[in-house]
């Protein structure tokens, strides 16, 4: 905030809820540049009422949130925060795969409820990660560095993207496939699209049955990527064994949501990139966007 007041006057939301609609509107109408998050829709509406308006930053990488055909026609900046938070990101995936696979919720439930008794050779076990194959489904600068992370642990990559990508193939091992023949091979699914038409709904119920039962899906992408009733059946009926979920099609989650009520679920509440240094350098570089278009006119990062 005090880098952006060297430069404009700043009116901030500051409750932990989201700006209510009306109040977002009402302010746009007069601003300059907007500052955003995830939670706050900057469709046609908003951006049709801001004749002043240059540019959009937002919290974030996805932008699935702001309506750029509209910023476009408009002329308005619309930027992100890539790089970033690329390690943060990838060490909550990679924690996800672990926490599904080996079942660590679900161990310290029993033990927290006072269930562990006795020992057996199958008592909570899980499924193997080092030497084990792993699906990315996405390979950008997220998906390589969950590639170098299941490297470290000798898996077999494979990976599924718009287009090959040869220095993660060169770099890690990677083995670029198509769709069906990665659901059918990997025993860890991991999903790192951006949610476009083309991701919307892209893992459903075709897709959970192609992958093994013994297979673990994990979300770090967006909600919406996912069917999340054929992901429920398919968890319920054991077509596949269990899922890492950071993300889902309507956050915050309700409580009640069936999901969240299967023991082989291990779920989080968007947290992918939530480390202090990375939110701190995440929002610094939303400021120093905002400055660099409304000062100079270039944006650092633009989408």
């Amino acid at each position: 905030m005090n880098l952006l007041a060297t430069i404009a006057t700043v009116e901030v939301w500051d409750q932990e809820y989201p700006v209510p609609r009306d109040i977002l509107l009402e302010k746009a109408k007069r601003s300059d540049g907007l500052y955003v998050m995830l939670s706050d829709r900057i469709d046609r509406e908003i951006i049709d009422a801001a004749p002043h308006l240059k540019v959009i930053s937002t919290l974030a990488v996805g932008y699935d949130n702001i309506d750029l055909e509209a910023c476009k026609e408009k002329g308005i900046v619309v930027t992100n925060t890539p790089d970033v938070l690329t390690d943060a990101t990838a060490d909550l995936t990679f924690g996800l795969l672990m926490a599904a696979g080996r079942r660590f919720i679900e161990a310290n439930r029993v033990l927290m409820n006072g269930e562990w008794k006795t020992w057996s050779p199958y008592f909570m076990a899980g499924q193997r990660i080092h030497g084990a194959t792993i699906g990315i489904i996405g390979m950008g600068r997220i998906g390589e560095a969950v590639a170098k992370r299941a490297a470290g642990f000798d898996m077999r990559i494979l990976y599924h993207n718009r287009s090959r990508r040869v220095e993660a193939e060169q770099t890690y091992g990677a083995t670029y496939c198509s769709l069906p023949d990665l659901l059918c091979e990997s025993d860890y699914v991991v999903l790192l699209t951006p949610l476009t038409e083309a991701t919307k709904g892209l893992m459903g119920a075709e897709e959970f049955a192609m992958m093994k039962s013994t297979a673990v899906f994990i979300n770090a992408s967006r909600g919406a990527t996912v069917d999340e009733e054929a992901l429920y059946q398919a968890l319920k009926q054991g077509t596949i064994w269990a899922a890492g979920l950071d993300v889902f099609g309507q956050e915050p989650i309700p409580t009640n949501h069936p999901l969240l009520s299967l023991p082989n679920v291990v779920a989080l509440p968007h947290i992918g990139s939530a480390t202090y240094e990375t939110r701190d350098r995440m929002a610094m570089l939303v400021s120093e966007n905002l400055v660099a278009v409304l000062s100079k006119g270039e944006a650092i990062t633009p989408v």
